[in-house]
């Protein structure tokens, strides 16, 4: 059990940094989400929002960022 309540708390706190790190970003004005290649669909009531290249963005520089912690990690 000591190992799942580790697990937990390393979870908690990654969770934690990420919320931080949105709240610090959302007050810097990026234009995450609205990014160029971004999808916005507004019908007359629904309106469908697809945030393509703000996903692809994010995926490029998460997997540096892992990639760089597990090479230092090693």
């Amino acid at each position: 059990m000591g190992d799942l309540g580790k697990a937990l708390m390393l979870f908690g706190g990654i969770l934690l940094v990420a919320g931080l790190a949105l709240v610090l970003l959302g007050r810097t004005h990026l234009p995450l989400g609205r990014l160029p290649g971004d999808i916005v669909h507004r019908g007359k009531h629904p309106t469908v929002y697809f945030p393509l290249a703000t996903s692809i963005l994010l995926s490029v520089v998460l997997s540096v960022l892992l990639y760089v912690v597990g090479r230092l990690h090693r």
